[in-house]
């Protein structure tokens, strides 16, 4: 198997491999330098960014459960202007292999594409995924990507303003995934990433209350990784859009599945984040298994789930 039976081109972006860092595990890059060697992924999706700086909820933030992880961090970051000028400098200049795509967030429709257009000419940037997961202010608080309409003009928008590739994320919740997925392509979307965390409630019953400062949080982990092989099976059924499958993954067969229900690409969150060096192992532990299944580009078994109804 030759070091390019890994590689992918998605979205027009060439990534050596698969494996990227997931949005809000990955930061931007800079504090995991010395814990992961980022040029071995395929790349990495930095941290949420916002029109202004979000202080987001309050601690505890994360806490571990048998089974995974809650957290509500509620999109804590820097602002657009500090990214800009301290975090995409520095990924310019440290990262070379490794593509980035930046997480884009807001309060109202028109400040993903705020943040795209101020973004837009940094060299550091691959292009966007577009987090429609987050609460439209404007609309009391519905995830942007609930409504077609609106999903329609954040996506619409943020095209307008950049010609590199755009990702939208969707939410594990959505009625129609499939459906939300068609309606950000006919918007412009250049891919699809799926999905994101699954809301839920852990409580400390000595104490009586919520084991996070907020509350509820989304729950990640190894049991993530069926709702998101579904969504991705779901979303590649519906668009001829690369796909970033998202949730549970902490073993090369993982990510198999993923592909076999239609991934390109496949981002790692919560694992990456309980143990750093996992990311760069499931790169190696992947083109083993290829190689011992005889598999000679891994793009061979993209949307092959042998599914009879």
């Amino acid at each position: 198997m030759t070091p390019s039976a890994l590689a992918v081109t998605a979205a027009g972006i060439d990534f050596q491999n698969p494996v990227l860092l997931a949005a809000g595990t990955a930061a931007y890059g800079r504090e995991l330098s010395s814990v992961i060697n980022l040029d071995a992924l395929g790349g990495l999706i930095t941290k949420a960014v916002s029109v202004e700086r979000r202080h987001g909820a309050r601690a505890p933030r994360v806490a571990e459960f048998e089974g995974g992880m809650i957290n509500a961090v509620g999109l804590a970051n820097p602002g657009v202007d500090e990214v800009l000028a301290e975090h995409l400098p520095w990924l310019a200049l440290n990262v070379h292999n490794a593509k980035v795509l930046v997480n884009v967030v807001g309060n109202r429709t028109e400040e993903f594409a705020s943040v795209v257009s101020l973004l837009d000419d940094s060299p550091a940037v691959s292009g966007y995924e577009l987090n429609v997961s987050c609460p439209n202010v404007r609309a009391g608080g519905m995830e942007f990507g609930a409504d077609p309409s609106t999903l329609t003009d954040v996506v619409a928008n943020a095209r307008r303003a950049t010609k590199k590739p755009i990702f939208v994320k969707l939410s594990p919740t959505l009625l129609d995934i499939g459906a939300s997925a068609r309606t950000a392509a006919d918007a412009g979307a250049d891919g699809i990433s799926v999905v994101n965390t699954l809301p839920g409630l852990v409580i400390d019953v000595e104490a009586r209350k919520p084991v996070l400062g907020f509350g509820t949080g989304g729950v990640s982990g190894p049991g993530l990784l069926p709702v998101g092989v579904l969504a991705t099976y779901k979303v590649a059924k519906a668009v001829r859009l690369p796909v970033i499958g998202v949730g549970g993954i902490s073993k090369a067969s993982d990510i198999v599945q993923y592909v076999l229900a239609g991934a390109s690409l496949v981002a790692i969150g919560t694992a990456a984040m309980q143990q750093p060096k996992l990311p760069e192992k499931l790169v190696d532990d992947l083109e083993k298994w290829c190689r011992k299944n005889g598999v000679r580009a891994l793009g061979e078994l993209r949307g092959s789930l042998n599914w009879e109804s």
